[in-house]
């Protein structure tokens, strides 16, 4: 009978421990979130517009970092490698890095969605005051009524991706959308008395921006690179035949040359960010710089 008694006690410790290490096993299972699925994005203005969107039903990963050229950016292979993690990549549409990596990401993780968050933007060609330019003006962020389109492509596109969650993500969007209208009006009052007249820019990043609200941007750079010396005189004499009053400089271009011309042409230098995460301030600044010069 002793032998008995202890092979039960035995029997019914197993029993106890196994039920004791099911339920520790459940309770991590319940107790732990499941991972997010990630959408990486090109830019910064991107990740803004789409956390917008999404909240914390993904997680948005940008290519560029704070103060990157995008017009000399080469992805590293962690970049890459995060991609192809991805469950979508939204491109901003016409970077020259994107063309490079989209092809490497998509033969990597074949089932990588890609979406072009420029779709349905009329696009403008030759900005960068080069004869024969008809390359297109890839910085479609840099205004308020592009911006509408962008976000709504992005919204259709998480809609796609995450159909279960469609009523906050149309919730944010509208939300986002009505907020982007108050702003395209905003502008349009402080800028109406600044219709025709000229703002000058080391680098040609406000195209859309001057469209959208009838300005005149005169880019300063030459091809990209600093102005030949040759091209000096011409260069200051058509800014202060253009009466602009402000000159922009962009953190991620050099602006010593910028500088050094000014100091014949007399406008005032306002430091811009267009890749800047806080896309709102950075627009409202630039607004008011030219609203008040």
């Amino acid at each position: 009978m002793g032998m008995k008694v202890k092979i039960d006690y035995l029997l019914k410790l197993k029993i106890v421990a196994v039920v004791v290490l099911c339920v520790a096993l459940l309770h991590s299972c319940v107790g732990k979130e499941p991972e997010k699925s990630i959408i990486t994005v090109s830019i910064l203005p991107q990740k803004y517009f789409l956390e917008q969107i999404v909240g914390d039903k993904f997680v948005v990963s940008c290519m560029l970092n704070e103060g990157n050229n995008p017009e000399a950016y080469e992805p590293s292979m962690t970049h890459l490698i995060n991609i192809e993690k991805s469950k979508a990549y939204f491109c901003i549409g016409y970077i020259g890095f994107e063309y490079a990596i989209v092809g490497k990401a998509r033969a990597n993780n074949p089932d990588l969605k890609i979406y072009n968050n420029s779709k349905g933007i009329e696009v403008l060609r030759g900005t960068h005051g080069v004869p024969g330019d008809e390359e297109v003006d890839p910085h479609v962020w840099s205004s308020v009524r592009n911006a509408m389109q962008i976000v709504q492509n992005m919204y259709e596109a998480v809609v796609e991706l995450d159909p279960k969650n469609e009523k906050t993500y149309t919730e944010n969007y509208n939300r986002l959308k009505s907020n982007l209208e108050s702003l395209d009006k905003k502008f349009a009052n402080m800028l109406e008395p600044k219709r025709g007249s000229a703002f000058l820019v080391w680098h040609p990043s406000l195209s859309y921006f001057a469209n959208d609200y009838g300005l005149r941007q005169i880019s300063i750079e030459y091809e990209g690179k600093e102005v030949p010396i040759n091209m000096l005189k011409e260069k200051i004499d058509t800014a202060k035949a253009s009466g602009a009053k402000v000159l922009f400089i962009q953190q991620e271009f050099d602006s010593s040359q910028a500088e050094t011309l000014n100091e014949e042409i007399g406008a005032k230098i306002v430091r811009i960010n267009p890749m800047n995460y806080n896309w709102v301030e950075e627009m409202e600044d630039i607004a008011n710089a030219i609203a008040n010069n």
